[in-house]
Order: C-alpha cells, then sequence, then structure tokens
C-alpha cells in the first residue's frame, strides 16, 4: 500500500503533473504490481500535450498506458468528465479495462479510494463514478461526446479493417467538441487511410511552423532510439556488416542521429530476428515508418526499393518530350488521370488527377488546362463498349470531344497486367509535389480479405486505391520494353541472332 500519507495528499492533489507521478499503480507484463512511473516518453507527452494528439513511434513505449492513466485521472478528480479508449483488439480492449483501469482504482491509497467513493455503474468495460465522471473502453464508437478519447493503433485498424476506420473517424473522433481532448497513437501500417493521412497534415504543420488551433493535429514521432532501454550494456562483441555500418553512418551524417555502440548493437542484433519489420515496429526517422509493407500488397518490394532509392523526388514535366496520360474509367466512379513522360530509360510520373461524378468531358478539360503537350491518351479495353447514356462508344465520345491519339489496351489477364507493371517499375520516378496520392495508391494496392475464411482473395480490394493502380497498369501494357546504354540512352544499335549465334 502507498506510503503517501493523507497531509501530502491533500497539498498535492490539485497538481494532475504530482499526481500522475505519485498515484496509480498499474499491473506489468508479468503480471506484478508496479507503481506508474511515467518514462522519458511519456514525462516529454505530460509536458507537451496538445487539444489533438496523432503519435507513430516505436513499440513498447507506453503510451497507451500513459493516455489510459492520464485520462482515468482526469475523470476522478473533475466533474462529469467522459473518456473513452478504443482499442483495435479484443484482447487489448480487456487487458486495458481490466489491468490498468481497475487495477489502479483498486490500489488507490485508501483515503483516496474513499473520497472517489464506490462507482455508481460498473460493467466489463465501464465505470461511472460518483462525481459524474465516467471511462469505458471499447473496440469501436459509442454515442455522446466525450472530453477524452484516445484510439490505440489506429494504423492497424486503417490498413486492416477501412470501414471500421471509417467509422471510428466519423463517428468518435469527429464527435469531439473543441476544446476537449484527442489522441491518436500508432505504430505504421503503410501510406494508407485515416492514421498517415492526418500524420502527413500535422507533420506538414509542425514542419512549416504553423500556428495551431484546438481543432489541429499536433504530430509526435518517438523513435526507439530515444528509450535507454534499447541499448545493450554487456560487452560481447557484435559484429557490424558493410550494410550496417553504411545505415549508422546516413543516420550520423544526413539525419544527426549518433548511435552508441550499445544502440548500434541492441539495432544489430534486434534486426536479426525482426528483419524489415524493423521499419514499422522501431523506426529511425519518421520516413522508415512508412517504408513497412502492407500484407497481400502487389507491389510491395516495388515500393519499397522507390523508397530506398529516392526516386520520389523533384521530376518535373520537361518541356522538350510530350506527356502521355493513362487513364482508368468508371460508371460514376473514380475516374483517373495519370500524367507521365518517357524520358530515357525513365518513367518520370509528372501529374496525377482524380474525381468523381463528371462526365468526361471533364476530363478531358481537365488535361487541356494543364497546357502540356500530350502525347498518347492510353485507355483500358471497355473505352470500346457502347454507353447507352450517350449513345455512342466513350471512345468515339471522347474523340469527338477533341482527344485525340487514343490509344485503346487489349483485354489481358489480371496478373498479366501486374507482372508487366513489376517487370518496369525499376524506371519509375514520382514528382512528390504532384503525384503523393499516386505512389501512396501504388504502395496500398492489395489483395482483398476474407475475413470469414481468413484468407486472400485473387482480387483487388476496392478501397480506392485500385483506381490509380490500374491506370498505371495501362501504362505497363503499352510500354514497350527497350534496352538503354551506359548513358541511359535507347540503344539503336541493330542486333541479330540466329541458331548458330
Amino acid at each position: 500500500m502507498s506510503t503517501l500519507d493523507i497531509e501530502t495528499l491533500k497539498a498535492h492533489l490539485s497538481d494532475h503533473k504530482w499526481r500522475m507521478k505519485n498515484l496509480y499503480y498499474i499491473r506489468d507484463k508479468k503480471g506484478n504490481k508496479v507503481k506508474f512511473k511515467p518514462n522519458a516518453t511519456q514525462l516529454y507527452m505530460i509536458e507537451h500535450l496538445w487539444f489533438m494528439n496523432i503519435i507513430v513511434k516505436a513499440r513498447q513505449l507506453g503510451l497507451t498506458t500513459f493516455f489510459t492513466i492520464f485520462y482515468l485521472d482526469q475523470v476522478l478528480w473533475s466533474e462529469n468528465k467522459v473518456a473513452g479508449i478504443i482499442a483495435h483488439r479484443e484482447e487489448d480492449m480487456k487487458r486495458i479495462f481490466r489491468d490498468k483501469i481497475l487495477f489502479a482504482i483498486k490500489h488507490l491509497h485508501p483515503w483516496l479510494k474513499e473520497l472517489v467513493g464506490e462507482p455508481t455503474v460498473q460493467t466489463a468495460s465501464e465505470l461511472v463514478f460518483q462525481n459524474g465522471g465516467n471511462i469505458f473502453v471499447s473496440m469501436s464508437t459509442r454515442g455522446g461526446t466525450p472530453n477524452f478519447l484516445h484510439i490505440s493503433e489506429y494504423g492497424y485498424i486503417c490498413a486492416h479493417d477501412p470501414a471500421k476506420a471509417e467509422e471510428i473517424l466519423q463517428g468518435a473522433i469527429n464527435s469531439v467538441d473543441a476544446g476537449q481532448m484527442v489522441s491518436i497513437e500508432s505504430t505504421a501500417e503503410g501510406r494508407t487511410g485515416h492514421f498517415y493521412r492526418l500524420l502527413m497534415i500535422a507533420e506538414n504543420k509542425r514542419k512549416a511552423g504553423k500556428a495551431l488551433t484546438s481543432l489541429d493535429f499536433k504530430s509526435f514521432f518517438f523513435p526507439w532510439w530515444m528509450d535507454p532501454l534499447y541499448s545493450l550494456s554487456d560487452n560481447i562483441p557484435v559484429l557490424v556488416t558493410d550494410e550496417m555500418r553504411d545505415y549508422f553512418k546516413l543516420m550520423e551524417n544526413q539525419h544527426k542521429i549518433k548511435l552508441t555502440k550499445g544502440q548500434q548493437s541492441w539495432y544489430i542484433k534486434k534486426k536479426e530476428t525482426t528483419g524489415e519489420g524493423m521499419y514499422e515496429q522501431f523506426p529511425t526517422i519518421i520516413e522508415e515508418c512508412f517504408m513497412v509493407q502492407i500484407k497481400g500488397a502487389y507491389y510491395a518490394n516495388e515500393m519499397g526499393k522507390v523508397y530506398e532509392e529516392k526516386r520520389i523526388g523533384y521530376f518535373p514535366v520537361d518541356d522538350k518530350y510530350e506527356v502521355n496520360v493513362a487513364w482508368d474509367l468508371g460508371f460514376n466512379d473514380h475516374n483517373v488521370l495519370v500524367y507521365y513522360q518517357e524520358i530515357g530509360e525513365e518513367i518520370r510520373f509528372v501529374n496525377f488527377y482524380q474525381n468523381s461524378n463528371y462526365g468526361l468531358e471533364h476530363y478531358v478539360n481537365h488535361i487541356k488546362e494543364t497546357g502540356y503537350r500530350i502525347g498518347k491518351n492510353i485507355l483500358p479495353h471497355d473505352v470500346a463498349v457502347h454507353d447507352i447514356t450517350i449513345g455512342i462508344s466513350r471512345e468515339q465520345f471522347l474523340w469527338d470531344l477533341g482527344l485525340k491519339n487514343i490509344y485503346k489496351m487489349e483485354k489481358t489477364g489480371f496478373m498479366t497486367g501486374i507482372e508487366k507493371t513489376r517487370s518496369i517499375f525499376k524506371r519509375f520516378r514520382f514528382n512528390e509535389a504532384t503525384t503523393e496520392k499516386l505512389y501512396n495508391a501504388l504502395h496500398a494496392y492489395r489483395r482483398g480479405y476474407n475475413k470469414k475464411m481468413g484468407v486472400e482473395m485473387d482480387t483487388p480490394l476496392k478501397d480506392g486505391n485500385d483506381h490509380p493502380s490500374d491506370a498505371v497498369r495501362m501504362l505497363a501494357l503499352d510500354y514497350t520494353e527497350r534496352s538503354f546504354n551506359v548513358w541511359g540512352e535507347e540503344n539503336t544499335d541493330i542486333q541479330s541472332t540466329s541458331f548458330f549465334g
């Protein structure tokens, strides 16, 4: 039992920072009762909290524990406050309620327990206190407008259950009024979904030094090397490969992150078991968080190379070359225009546009308004299908609108197009400022998943990433592979072979 005397409690009870450091006990991973003592990451959060907080981090930094105890503290020592925690799995929901909330209440100082009183309502996932305070844990949204809302592993939810992620965004996050508090924390699960989008908006504002309103998210990044526990203290030598040595030099020279020998040894040994999952589980810089390969992604390896080789950057339109347009067409659906140039051995994506519920003339006008010198317009085979709404084929309609150089792709097997795209991925370059939605879509493009059977499907997930990816597949089907010399110039030498060599 706590040794704090009542006079000390009375003297400090109005100080929430003191309360967080002195009042609460939790159950640790081994099942032991331990006093909640904020670690370096948690102490940083206490000092830098905002109304809206979004956090990407390494594993096992205790942020869900921190926010659970922090929100419980706010509910206990305020009037009529409501706090909610959304967990991504049922076992986590039960564990948070049992091992953190109930455990902390049970082991309060006796004088404090008497002051708080017995809960007026207690269920398997909710407590209501005599001061009108309410704290609950759930796996999705619920009615009401909480004063405090924490969402754990939102990146995982966005990647694996987009419908649930949308429900949380619209039904929970958007239900919190201005001036209240939201905290979203997660390891990364690729460049997809609301977690990535919200984090990037917040990151861009942070980098630009913009002042935040109470409805703007403040971004936080906690890499593995900020935790002193992530270091080996023994003197057993660890082999540093050339690859690891180059990586540590890059972190020091380019990102000013100088790691100790103990930290380097820890990273090397951890990577032996975690592999490429280090980027997701233990990122060194924030960019690594989103290099993670998404399960079932068609272009996981290819996009990994794009990030590693820094093929997303400054690739603007070169006026010396024509701009081609690869299309994806839909009926009252997302129509996509992918603008690209073939320059030497490179395929440079220079612009991207998508919209919905507009007629084809809207997209033709967009092409005209770019001012580009247009080369080919590459469209899927079904552009030749007769459209009853316009009385002619869409190919003819586009031609009548002034769209020339229409290249209609033949119908091919889906995986044939995927493999053709993979084969030319090494040529892809992306203009970062204008094609972010395109390369994020290619990164997230993946197979559908049958939850009931627990298996991946043979068809892509219809989550919006399929439309840009289908347009790039049209590009690949049209592309003619050529050979280039060491200077990147097309090799036009006539070569012939025969049976006799």
